[in-house]
């Protein structure tokens, strides 16, 4: 009697094989996704502006086109609207010159990483040339946050969420507009419990409480929504395909605990098209930065979400077409006789 496996069509040894070969591909993939970016982390073409006159901001201009690829310098006239680049969130941060000496400016709420890099940066180029550097945080970090480690963290249960909700709405037999629904209105609530833990709970999101809940809730449905029409698409192994892509792409190269400009080529690039990558950015955005460059990440978001609810519906459809077309081709032998 044969002891193959019904749907692989092996034998016990060759399916043993198969294990012992898979699983240390996988620990060597999910290694590879999340320690490649964590080891190589190191600032490319990261925005930082200069602010003063042309003649005063040359050395300084000059220092850091030193570091090769390191940053992309933006030259400003003074400090204010210098300021303004950094609340808009073009520029990570500023080096004024000033009468006074340089100053440097940092947003530690866009990335505490960037700007603890900016101040060892710049005040050893100023110590060099035996200046001293005073630092001002223009869009400071919650106190309850200062690292950004509470919202680096968030990114992993939101997508964990969004794949639950994806797969159980699968796995439940939902189909069509029951299905989307479903989806929205699980989204819907992962932002409200999400935005109550971490702005009124922990305090480490300082914005806006109602557009912190559209965000997080935005985030899981454009998860949920790519597992779910992943599978409605080509079947139960959507939801793997789906979930392997967040989970071993999305969720290390979002740059949630750094920036996509500290990870190396091109992670930081495929994070911002992937939700976690996005839904970060928007949440900062949102949180810290009164909505400022939030256009981008809102759409990527909004893509995701609409993409996988129509392939949710379509999904719907091309089943239904599939039982309608079943019994018209058991009737024509009939038909035929």
């Amino acid at each position: 009697m044969s002891t193959a496996h019904p749907l692989t069509g092996k034998g016990p040894a060759r399916r043993a094989i198969a294990a012992v070969v898979l699983v240390p591909l996988l620990a060597a993939l999910a290694l590879w996704a999340f320690a490649w970016p964590a080891a190589r982390t190191a600032p490319r073409d990261l925005p930082l502006g200069v602010a003063g006159p042309a003649a005063a901001t040359a050395q300084v201009e000059e220092a850091l086109r030193q570091h090769e690829g390191a940053f992309e310098i933006h030259r400003y006239d003074d400090e204010a609207t210098a300021r303004a680049a950094i609340e808009d969130r073009t520029v990570y941060g500023a080096v004024v010159v000033t009468a006074q000496g340089p100053e440097l400016l940092t947003a530690s709420a866009a990335s505490p990483v960037v700007a603890q890099l900016l101040q060892q940066t710049v005040a050893r180029q100023a110590a060099a040339g035996g200046a001293e550097v005073r630092t001002v945080d223009v869009v400071a970090a919650p106190a309850e946050d200062p690292r950004g480690a509470a919202l680096g963290a968030s990114v992993l249960p939101l997508a964990l969420a969004g794949i639950a909700a994806g797969a159980l709405v699968t796995l439940l037999g939902l189909r069509g507009i029951r299905a989307a629904l479903t989806l929205a209105g699980a989204a819907a609530l992962v932002g409200v419990v999400a935005a109550t833990l971490a702005h009124t709970w922990l305090g480490v999101l300082t914005g806006d409480w109602w557009a912190e809940a559209a965000v997080l809730g935005l985030s899981t449905l454009a998860v949920g929504a790519a597992v779910a029409g992943c599978a409605a698409l080509i079947g139960p192994s959507g939801i793997g395909l789906a979930a392997f892509t967040v989970m071993f792409l999305g969720n290390p190269f979002s740059g949630a605990t750094s920036a996509p400009q500290m990870l190396p080529e091109p992670a930081g690039v495929i994070g911002q098209w992937l939700p976690p990558g996005a839904g970060t950015t928007l949440l900062r955005s949102v949180s810290f930065f009164d909505g400022a460059a939030a256009t981008g990440p809102a759409l990527t978001l909004t893509w995701w979400a609409a993409l996988g609810l129509g392939a949710v519906l379509l999904g719907d459809v091309r089943k239904e077409r599939g039982k309608s077309a079943g019994p018209s081709v058991e009737r024509e032998p009939a038909l035929a006789g």
